[in-house]
């Protein structure tokens, strides 16, 4: 998958070498030249020096539609005007941004954007957003039959129940929306941004991310 990341600092250089080692076509964004050595010799994906909501720079590190773009600068501001321009100008769906007033969260989450604080930052949580089906469980029975697992919903999803999708293996126990989270009944309706966080087999998380993908893609 062609993976963005803006900004070098700490966050941005592990996500980029983690997601090279995974295989990933990276290319990293950063205003400061020197700012790439963070990467280390072995980094083997692209560099591009540029302001990260430049629609050039952009250009320039090949993002498409079908690209993931995480915002990771030391700002707020530039991080969620990165996000936008991916989302809005480049029909990027698979977006996240890093913030550091978590007070924000909610407004940009209506805005269709999901963020991460720094203070619960981890590799594993940028994953769940770009690329929900590859990120670890947050929980695991004692028997390892279970797991709870986080998924983001995408505009092609909204509009749809979760009864749609909801098997004897896989229930929706916790939804969030806006900041705020609840317990939903099946029948609610689901909205872009919405972050569910599944109770399931491993069989159930399968067939629940292959309706999950299959909708979305019939929408792309």
């Amino acid at each position: 998958m062609h993976m963005i990341i803006v900004g070098c600092g700490r966050v941005g250089s592990t996500i980029a070498k983690e997601l090279q080692s995974q295989g990933h076509d990276v290319v990293v964004i950063d205003r400061k030249k020197d700012a790439f050595r963070r990467l280390g010799e072995d980094f083997a994906g692209r560099t591009v020096t540029g302001i990260g909501f430049d629609r050039t720079v952009l250009q320039e590190a090949g993002i498409t539609s079908d690209s993931a773009v995480m915002a990771v600068t030391s700002g707020d501001n530039s991080n969620i005007m990165i996000a936008r321009v991916a989302r809005e100008m480049f029909g990027v769906q698979h977006v996240a941004a890093r913030i550091y007033d978590p007070k924000r969260a909610a407004v940009y989450q209506r805005l269709g954007i999901p963020t991460v604080a720094t203070v619960a930052w981890t590799s594993n949580q940028i994953l769940s957003i770009v690329m929900p089906q590859q990120s670890a469980p947050t929980w695991t029975s004692p028997t390892s039959t279970h797991f709870v697992v986080e998924r983001h919903v995408q505009a092609s999803t909204a509009g749809r129940a979760i009864d749609e999708f909801t098997t004897d293996e896989c229930r929706v126990v916790l939804l969030g929306r806006n900041g705020v989270s609840q317990i939903p009944p099946t029948s609610v309706l689901l909205q872009e941004g919405d972050v569910l966080h599944l109770l399931a087999t491993s069989s159930g998380i399968e067939t629940f991310d292959h309706a999950f993908t299959a909708h979305q893609g019939s929408h792309s």
